[in-house]
């Protein structure tokens, strides 16, 4: 194993026997012969290394193998098949809470903790107030932990994993369930973490953030390593699989398995030699990305008393009048509704409003002006249109929509309809919520020569 290798994974495989009844397993321990179990294999020859210093996320649907691969590398699981080898201390946060005793108060469990990871009483004493600060729970450290929410759990367990000295962190979705506040601080710690040469494991369902925090990824599906490469292009084509139409998620799932083959995306995205550097191009996907419907990414929104009109249906369209809510970023859409007027309206306005998954609002229109509106006559059905480009990054949005009579008053109006998400678009290098496409050039410079990336 090389020096400079944190984590080294060879050819792990993990399989469990299922038994369909509990007397089946002791018939098997009895008659070793027969075979009363089946096998499901949750790992299957995943190899990839970690480097010193390097952050990777872990990507991959629920029951895919991730969380069973990060209890092997942190020994708290054995694989049945594959080896691996690590260099360096590790801390890691596998399940909530795990490691903690529900009956002990949170000072007993943060000790409890400290033993199991090798360290005294003495080390531990001079980390505890370091530990509490970061938890931030208040009085409730002298609490049982069994009286804990969930919120409150994570960040006692986080902080101890944090806080205590190591080379490696192993992070599995446990931030999820941390208020906004608290998530951000555990980022900035991650963030200092990697800055002092830390290694990081981290497993996540957010691509955006796998894309912000790591420096490469790895991609796992149906226990087998699909994908190993840079993270944005590692999350673009995760992210064009999850939400692949069945007949083509074999083809691509195919396809990117030949990436893999044929070509080396675990080395580094740049090559520097003396004062040439070169960007090393990742082959693209054969399948484009499209916008596409997901029947199970549905928000019940709140609709507002009605005052003479009802909104009765709404829904955004691609360009071939497909019903979607899967989007591409920089593609035109159209965000309709239809409205039943049960009064006569005079000046009557229509909007329409994108609001950020936490309820920023980020832009809207509104049909005309007031003074300027239309007047509707009652039992009358009205077909509404705005036409909108996404330009937005990778996330997850609301759509709102509402009509106003003359004195600005609401009709009826309908709050965080229509939910729908903004893909990764290959090539995008945006950050926070809109795409405003911007472009970049970087001029290396040195007394003889100029270099242009």
């Amino acid at each position: 194993m090389n020096s400079d290798v944190a984590i080294s994974v060879e050819n792990i495989s993990k399989c469990y026997k299922i038994y369909n009844k509990p007397q089946d397993r002791l018939k098997q321990g009895l008659f070793r012969g027969r075979k009363y179990y089946r096998e499901f294999w949750a790992l299957r020859n995943v190899s990839f290394e970690v480097k010193k210093g390097e952050t990777i996320g872990i990507v991959g649907k629920n029951g895919s193998g991730k969380s069973t691969l990060l209890q092997i590398i942190a020994k708290t699981l054995a694989p049945t098949s594959g080896n691996i080898k690590v260099n360096g201390r590790v801390a890691a946060l596998l399940e909530l809470g795990s490691g903690f005793n529900p009956e002990f108060t949170g000072r007993d469990n943060i000790y409890l903790n400290g033993s199991i990871l090798g360290f005294s009483q003495e080390e531990m004493d001079d980390l505890y107030n370091s530990i509490v600060s970061f938890a931030d729970i208040g009085d409730f450290i002298d609490q049982p932990v069994k009286t804990y929410s969930s919120g409150m759990t994570v960040r006692l367990a986080f902080a101890v994993q944090v806080m205590v000295p190591k080379e490696i962190l192993i992070v599995d979705e446990a931030l999820a369930v941390g208020d906004e506040l608290f998530q951000r601080k555990c980022y900035a710690k991650l963030e200092e973490f990697k800055q002092q040469g830390g290694t990081v494991l981290f497993v996540s369902h957010s691509g955006s953030t796998v894309v912000q925090l790591c420096d490469r990824a790895v991609f796992i599906d149906g226990g087998e390593c699909l994908l190993v490469g840079l993270s944005k292009r590692v999350v673009n084509l995760y992210q064009k699989f999850i939400h692949a139409p069945i007949e083509k998620k074999q083809q691509l799932r195919d396809e990117i398995k030949s990436i893999l083959s044929s070509t080396n995306l675990q080395s580094d995205s740049f090559e520097v030699e003396g004062n040439k550097i070169s960007i090393i191009d990742q082959p693209s996907s054969m399948i484009e990305l499209e916008a596409a419907y997901d029947p199970h990414f549905i928000f019940q929104g709140t609709i507002y008393e009605s005052k003479g009109a009802n909104i009765v249906s709404c829904e955004i369209l691609d360009s071939s009048a497909k019903k979607v809510n899967l989007l591409v970023s920089r593609e035109t859409y159209t965000w309709t509704y239809l409205v039943e007027f049960q009064k006569s309206f005079n000046d009557v306005q229509f909007g329409m409003l994108i609001k950020s998954e936490s309820g920023l609002e980020l832009g809207g229109a509104v049909s005309s002006w007031l003074g300027k509106g239309l007047l509707i006559k009652e039992n009358t059905l009205v077909k509404v249109e705005f036409n909108f480009t996404a330009n937005l990054l990778p996330g997850s949005y609301f759509l709102n929509c509402g009509v106003m009579d003359d004195s600005g008053t609401y009709i009826t109006r309908a709050v965080d309809m229509y939910a729908f998400k903004v893909l990764h678009r290959e090539g995008l290098l945006g950050t926070a919520i809109v795409d405003f496409h911007i472009e970049n050039k970087i001029t290396i410079s040195d007394l003889e020569n100029e270099i242009n990336v």
